[in-house]
């Protein structure tokens, strides 16, 4: 049995990705877009991960380690190809090992999936703490890029997304989160209220301002990393595994993950039209019929989802 509760989050998780790469409100309210686009959506990612990480206790031997990688590494070199025709030149090697667009969570939990699995005997406290060090590494390179510190070539490379937006320093902390929630059994101990969910998300969208008005990051460049979902992302994901509904479907489930890999391919289809009516809503109908049909396909062609 499938709980239901975390697969509605999943299709929830997957939208937020959608109106993440939309920049959703942009044109018409950019203070709100910000602190949605670098804030509240960015929970969608890291929570993904904790679901992963979650089940991936299960993966306790060199053969389910395998079986878990070859089925990550075929979808993303499945969806690598579809998506070739959008590389741009000089960014094919980064394409290939970093992932295009929204790929690199794909390979970036390919390679985490790995470390975990070599730390998973290690103590709570031994992997709690490589965590913490490694999200630590990637905020700052993220801030120091953002801030543009530095200048030159320096500050290039460090405004790179693989510089911090990796599987060392987003995926593989995430993913350790999920693991440990299974391994300590802290889905069982601890069952946090509404209330707690909605201030913990609160606390992303405030830390989100703060970059916003206070610290004056530029609007136009992306904030990945943030302090408050190591806080918010596991409240989430605890408070929906605590609801008691659960299915035999899966399709839910399916759908998320078409909606995530499928998405920009939409976009660029409908966005290129130059609608002037109706362009949202046609895009989100368009997304939902097109993530349906994979989800159909999928049943004949393995690996698609």
């Amino acid at each position: 049995m499938r709980n239901l509760s975390i697969d509605i989050l999943k299709i929830i998780l997957a939208f937020f990705v959608v109106f993440l790469h939309m920049h959703l409100l942009i044109d018409f309210y950019p203070s709100l877009s910000y602190v949605l686009v670098n804030g509240l959506f960015r929970i969608g990612v890291p929570v993904f991960l904790i679901i992963t990480g979650y089940y991936f206790y299960h993966v306790d031997d060199i053969h389910k380690l395998k079986k878990w990688l070859i089925r990550i590494f075929l979808l993303y070199s499945i969806w690598s190809i579809i998506y070739i025709p959008f590389w741009k030149e000089g960014k094919i090697l980064i394409n290939i090992f970093f992932g295009y667009h929204h790929l690199w969570y794909l390979i970036g939990t390919f390679f985490a999936g790995i470390v975990l699995f070599m730390l998973r005997n290690k103590s709570a406290q031994f992997i709690i703490t490589t965590i913490l060090f490694l999200f630590s590494c990637g905020y700052v390179i993220q801030m120091l890029g953002n801030l543009h510190y530095f200048t030159g070539d320096l500050d290039t490379t460090l405004n790179l997304f693989p510089s911090y937006r990796n599987f060392l320093f987003v995926c593989f902390p995430f993913l350790g989160i999920g693991f440990l929630i299974k391994k300590l059994y802290i889905d069982v101990k601890q069952k946090p209220s509404l209330l707690l969910v909605i201030g913990s998300v609160a606390l992303v969208v405030f830390e989100a301002f703060l970059n916003y008005k206070v610290l004056g990051l530029d609007k136009k460049e992306s904030i990945d990393l943030l302090i408050s979902l190591l806080i918010a992302c596991p409240i989430v994901f605890l408070y929906c595994k605590s609801i008691p509904v659960k299915t035999d479907s899966k399709i839910l489930a399916s759908i998320s993950t078409a909606i995530y890999l499928v998405h920009p391919l939409i976009m660029e289809w409908i966005f290129n039209l130059h609608l002037t009516t109706f362009r949202f809503v046609i895009f989100i109908g368009v997304l939902l019929m097109v993530s349906l049909i994979l989800v159909f396909l999928n049943r004949k062609l393995k690996y698609l989802l």
